[in-house]
């Protein structure tokens, strides 16, 4: 906890400073109380710019944020989830950007298992780098557990304690809480999930609860933490319920996902350039091992509104010089990536149109035949049946439900699939 010390000042002869040391005085104990409650909260934006999204997308009241943390039960029987939330992340996104307006979208995500598992949480922060949150997904493996209840408790604490809530106003804040376990209420030092929600509903943060399987214990207490947490209890199959189908479309689309991240050119001091490339090297192992319906579903993300700055991140050049934001010419040389240091200034204008209009030719692209995979899954959902019951479709109806205090308007969207 950060220790909060008053500066030692010289002497001064003069009234003046006298009296803004007065003043001084008397704001800093006003503000005490608040400093005393910011130091057992976790951090948060108040209005900042969101990290990796372009300011004009972030004018104050002009576009709506979603912040979505999931927290999700690692242990062994949540195979299929798991596997089902890897699958799916770039669909679950797509459902949310399907809104008007276009929301900006920040996912976060808590792993939990119990105490004596190798972890008891893994905390993921909001980001709107959906890339690192699918590549941190990608690592997560179900092992562990054996006793029945879980440290529920823990994760939904975690869950507000540990992840940068933001306080924009025109915010939806939600955790789903999945898993197949009761917590552990026999644990003298935890904070039980009563206490925590009461905090969560003060800050506005809904709290649904997805059970996994049929256990009675389960559903006792997730339907109350759904009603603490002002959100919705719903039930899937223990393999997730996720609709997962392959389209005629998926494997075009996976191809146009590459080429779309083909024409990403990152600036910035060398630790930036170096971070991104971490980043980027972490996304393409998981992307790697990704199925092409999963692939298929990024990129159709990647193509809308919301997921353009999402799949960007920050400090992309051809983005930012498209939109005016930055001009190449005012860069140091030595933040430019090394294939542009090589290049005169007109040649590095050039490069950057050049790729700016591969890049709009290959998202129209991206458009047209995400429009038609849609169409096929649709009909093929429809044909089957069942849709209704399945993960895709729960989620679809608690977003939309909840999501209009916001402003922000589904009626005519649809689940992604």
């Amino acid at each position: 906890m950060k220790t909060y010390r008053p500066r030692r000042i010289g002497r001064t002869t003069t009234r003046l400073i006298g009296t803004a040391l007065f003043l001084a005085t008397a704001a800093a104990l006003t503000w005490l109380p608040s400093l005393e409650r910011a130091a057992a909260d976790p951090p948060q934006t108040s209005g900042q710019p969101i990290p990796g999204l372009p300011t004009d997308r972030q004018a104050a009241g002009q576009t709506p944020v979603i912040e979505a943390v999931f927290v999700l039960d690692t242990t062994g029987s949540m195979g299929g989830l798991i596997q089902a939330a890897k699958d799916k992340i770039w669909s679950i996104a797509s459902t949310m950007a399907a809104a008007e307006p276009a929301p900006i979208i920040r996912m976060g995500l808590v792993a939990y298992r119990d105490r004596g598992d190798d972890y008891v949480t893994r905390v993921v922060d909001l980001s709107s780098d959906l890339d690192a949150i699918h590549a941190e997904l990608f690592q997560l493996q179900a092992n562990g557990g054996g006793d029945g209840p879980e440290s529920v408790n823990q994760a939904l604490h975690d869950a507000l304690h540990r992840i940068s809530w933001g306080q924009e106003p025109q915010t939806y804040r939600v955790v789903f809480l999945v898993g197949d376990a009761p917590p552990h209420m026999d644990y003298q030092d935890d904070v039980e999930y009563p206490e925590t929600l009461a905090l969560a509903q003060k800050r506005g943060i809904r709290v649904n609860a997805i059970q996994c399987g049929q256990s009675s214990e389960t559903t006792r207490r997730w339907q109350q933490i759904a009603q603490l947490g002002r959100g919705a209890y719903f039930q899937v199959d223990q393999d997730g319920g996720a609709i997962a189908a392959a389209s005629p479309y998926d494997d075009e689309l996976a191809e146009l996902s590459a080429k779309l991240d083909s024409t990403r050119i990152y600036y910035g001091s060398k630790a930036e350039r170096e971070e991104r490339k971490a980043k980027q090297d972490a996304s393409k192992a998981a992307l790697a091992e990704a199925a092409a319906p999963v692939l298929a579903r990024r990129a159709a993300f990647a193509a809308s509104k919301s997921g353009d700055s999402a799949i960007l991140g920050d400090k992309e050049l051809v983005e930012e010089v498209a939109a005016g934001r930055v001009s190449v010419d005012d860069i140091p040389a030595d933040e430019l990536p090394e294939p542009l240091q090589a290049l005169s200034p007109e040649e590095q204008r050039q490069t950057l149109a050049e790729t700016a209009e591969r890049r709009d030719q290959i998202k129209s692209r991206i458009a047209e035949v995400a429009a038609k995979r849609a169409r096929w899954m649709r009909e093929k959902v429809a044909a089957e049946g069942g849709a209704d019951e399945s993960l895709d479709h729960k989620l679809f109806d608690a977003v939309r439900t909840q999501a209009g205090a916001v402003g922000l308007d589904y009626d005519k969207a649809e689940p992604a699939y």
